[in-house]
């Protein structure tokens, strides 16, 4: 079985993450096909391990002990129009999502353009309902092709079926370790409009409708002076972007908490009778400032929401300026900040 899919023993993570920290693996292997999936699967199981499934590793902070199990890296590529649908496009799980967007921009495929510079890998976008500058990936997605870690088969599920909310998914709520993505179908609108529905593309674009290439123009302008776009030679770049979600709160206790304060806080509405709160508001109330460092671990110089890597920082690092952060905004709102990236190898 070793030999057959190719797996690996103690091989460090740090270099398939975006924060360039953390341990190894105790096993690791590179699945290119569904197939290679559900072998190392079955090696997992056969072997009673502890499996994860990576992907670009933009939103993993990984334990400075590593990982006593089997990580399992995406490797599925393709993209394919399907044969009856010029605008409905699928996509292996191991595909480059900035990579995707820039294809259906270049073919004139409207539906993801705000979504540009996004790290990561297509397979991990439905998991948190990936969005950015108004825009979801779940607005645009048709099904999913998975394997079930359980019974080790393919399904597919369609978009109701996967429950999509504000960063949220069966993937990551209800049905969290179930699934394995293999496969994400979209449907995009051929020569369709942009979303423009964002303040700052507003602004550029003075009302007038500008190309899908332009959008995404302006959409990695906007993400490089927030160093949210991975470049080596930026060292704000070296974190999993947005560390915390926007806390989402209801109108009674939106109104309790402008009642504390001479100043109001700005919130934008969720649902109905509900809002979200900017995070990177908070944290710069709470008394957090861009550069902010603790140790070898800050905050970005160019976002208040980054945690970052500012060089030679370990995981351990990260946490306790996660921790800080977070008890010193509770403090002052009374408002829990959650964390954004999955956390592999640390305790519970």
């Amino acid at each position: 079985m070793l030999d057959t899919i190719n797996i690996q023993e103690n091989v460090p993570l740090a270099p398939f993450t975006t924060f360039g920290v953390g341990g190894s693996a105790h096993f690791f292997c590179k699945a290119g096909t569904a197939a290679d999936v559900v072998q190392a699967l079955a090696f997992g199981k056969e072997k009673r391990l502890e499996v994860f499934i990576l992907g670009g590793g933009s939103n993993l902070l990984v334990a400075d002990a590593g990982f006593d199990g089997l990580v399992v890296q995406i490797a599925i590529g393709g993209i394919e129009n399907e044969v009856d649908s010029a605008e409905k496009v699928r996509v292996g799980a191991g595909e480059s999502w900035d990579g995707f967007v820039e294809y259906c921009v270049k073919n004139e495929l409207a539906g993801v353009e705000c979504l540009s510079g996004i790290p990561g890998t297509v397979g991990g976008t439905p998991v948190q309902n990936v969005g950015a500058y108004g825009q979801e990936v779940s607005e645009t997605i048709v099904s999913i092709t998975c394997i079930d870690r359980r019974t080790l088969k393919a399904v597919q599920l369609s978009n109701a079926e996967c429950d999509f909310s504000y960063r949220k998914s069966i993937f990551n709520s209800s049905y969290r370790d179930k699934f394995v993505v293999c496969e994400v179908t979209f449907a995009l609108e051929r020569s369709g409009p942009p979303k423009i529905v964002y303040k700052d593309l507003i602004e550029s674009f003075q009302n007038r409708e500008p190309s899908l290439i332009e959008v995404r123009e302006a959409v990695l302008a906007i993400r490089r002076l927030k160093s949210m776009v991975i470049d080596r030679d930026d060292p704000n770049s070296q974190s999993a972007g947005s560390f915390f979600k926007n806390p989402v709160i209801n109108s009674d206790a939106l109104k309790r908490l402008n009642e504390r304060f001479e100043y109001r806080v700005p919130s934008f509405p969720a649902e109905i009778n509900v809002h979200k709160i900017p995070a990177a508001w908070l944290i710069e109330n709470a008394g957090f400032q861009k550069g902010y460092k603790l140790g070898n671990a800050g905050i970005s110089s160019n976002h208040t929401l980054a945690l970052i890597n500012a060089g030679g920082a370990s995981a351990g690092e990260i946490i306790e300026l996660m921790k800080v952060v977070q008890s010193s905004v509770d403090d002052k709102f009374s408002i829990g900040l959650q964390p954004e990236p999955v956390f592999l190898g640390f305790s519970s």
